[in-house]
């Protein structure tokens, strides 16, 4: 019998399509290498995001998909990640220890964006990347409560330290205030105290950056798209149509920055009964999956309406880390691997690569 080939691996290779990256491992650039002797093959994939509790799944079914080639004697199949900076808004530079910021927003308040963007932090955080996550709402933080952390960061003068919490590091203007002091501030402050926040904060070399913006497409998100470097955005709706108005408002405001949209998260899509388990769609079905057609964007996942999630945040212990493998914790990662695989698929930013030419006269 004849020894498979490379490039019978490779055509295989080439047609597993993967959920997250949504195209094949081969366009993706995954493959690294594909080592034949004897029928005996191993092979090295790389990911662009990060994979923990995804690489021995992958890992498994690609040795399914090669075993079944006539010839092969063995497979081992070998899954790693690294995560690279990529592009950002195009008059912008990446922060030097920071290598990509991802926006979460809504239009409209009350959708959960607070809550999806603590539970998509850790989740990032439990597929393995260093994580750090900004509360950019100067008039309502929820942060604090949200991450379960009290006291003022510690500083030198020169800068914050972030605080830690659940593995991820965090920056809140509700650390810095204390909790029942109103913000009276005008659109101006708010702006600078966001930039003040971000850029005075020693963050300890993140992969990803996640900023919880305040509801809307005000001044806040427009200091973000004009001076911050982002990488990508995500919205979060729940399926009401009114909701939706103002979740459509805010992709076009990243549209017309240059800021690409990674997907949509709809919230509250079901209604979870915790007497009897019955589900029921509240605020109605297919407002998610409508948008993401009309605006050919991704809808990364739908989260249900639960008590649970309420509670566990409210308690400083969000779902992802307070019951990690829950359902609705699944649903969280399975999301946290979708945006940061469509981010990976981006083009990356190599100006921190390029020599720094300095010219001296003698």
């Amino acid at each position: 019998m004849a020894n498979v080939t490379y490039e019978q691996v490779k055509q295989v290779l080439a047609e597993y399509q993967d959920p997250y990256l949504g195209t094949d491992l081969v366009s993706a650039h995954a493959l690294k290498n594909i080592e034949l002797a004897d029928g005996n093959i191993k092979v090295q994939i790389q990911l662009g995001f990060p994979a923990k509790t995804y690489a021995d799944e992958l890992a498994s079914n690609l040795r399914d998909v090669i075993s079944a080639l006539a010839g092969v004697a063995s497979v081992v199949v070998d899954v790693s990640w690294q995560t690279s900076a990529h592009a950002v808004q195009k008059t912008l530079k990446h922060f030097d220890n920071i290598k990509n910021i991802i926006a979460i927003a809504s239009g409209k308040g009350g959708v959960g964006k607070s809550t999806t963007a603590v539970n998509l932090a850790l989740a990032l955080a439990a597929e393995g990347a260093r994580v750090g996550i900004l509360d950019a709402d100067i008039y309502g933080p929820s942060m604090p409560q949200m991450l379960g952390i009290t006291g003022k960061p510690d500083t030198d003068g020169k800068g914050m330290s972030p605080k830690n919490a659940h593995g991820i590091q965090a920056m809140s203007i509700g650390f810095l205030v204390d909790e029942d002091t109103p913000m009276i501030w005008r659109g101006p402050m708010v702006s600078q105290a966001l930039e003040q926040l971000l850029r005075d904060t020693r963050w300890d070399d993140l992969d990803y950056l996640i900023i919880d913006l305040p509801p809307g497409t005000g001044d806040t998100q427009l200091t973000l798209s004009q001076k911050i470097p982002v990488s990508g955005a995500v919205i979060v709706t729940t399926p009401q149509d009114i909701a939706l108005l103002d979740a459509r408002k805010a992709l076009k405001m990243f549209q017309k920055v240059e800021v690409p949209v990674l997907g949509i998260v709809e919230n509250m899509s079901l209604h979870i009964c915790t007497q009897c388990g019955h589900e029921e769609a509240i605020f109605g079905s297919g407002g998610g999956d409508k948008m993401a057609h009309d605006y050919g964007i991704t809808l990364l996942g739908q989260l249900p309406l639960a008590m649970q999630i309420r509670e566990q945040a409210d308690n400083g212990n969000p779902t992802v880390v307070a019951d990690p493998n829950g359902r609705i914790a699944h649903i969280y990662r399975d999301i946290a691997r979708k945006v940061s695989a469509r981010l990976s698929r981006r083009g990356r930013d190599y100006a921190a690569k390029f020599p720094k030419i300095v010219i001296q006269n003698d």
